[in-house]
């Protein structure tokens, strides 16, 4: 009777140890979210666009239009 209770008792102690060694894995595992981050690389300006060209076109639009006799009805 005594070796049965010795042998569960071993047994016992085996699956505990697995059960820490499996939820200190996982407890490892998921509290590394996120690696170290490096140095983020720098984003690309988009260009700048030339206001003086724009309102230029713009002007050089209204006059053309205006400039243009209205169709007799």
């Amino acid at each position: 009777m005594k070796i049965i209770i010795i042998i569960k008792l071993q047994i016992m102690k085996k699956l505990v140890m697995l059960a820490v060694a499996v939820l200190g894995t996982t407890a490892m595992v998921s509290a590394q979210t996120t690696p170290a981050q490096t140095t983020p690389a720098k984003e690309a300006k988009a260009p700048k666009k030339d206001k003086k060209a724009d309102k230029k076109a713009k002007k050089a639009e209204v006059k053309a239009e205006a400039a243009k006799p209205e169709a007799k009805k």
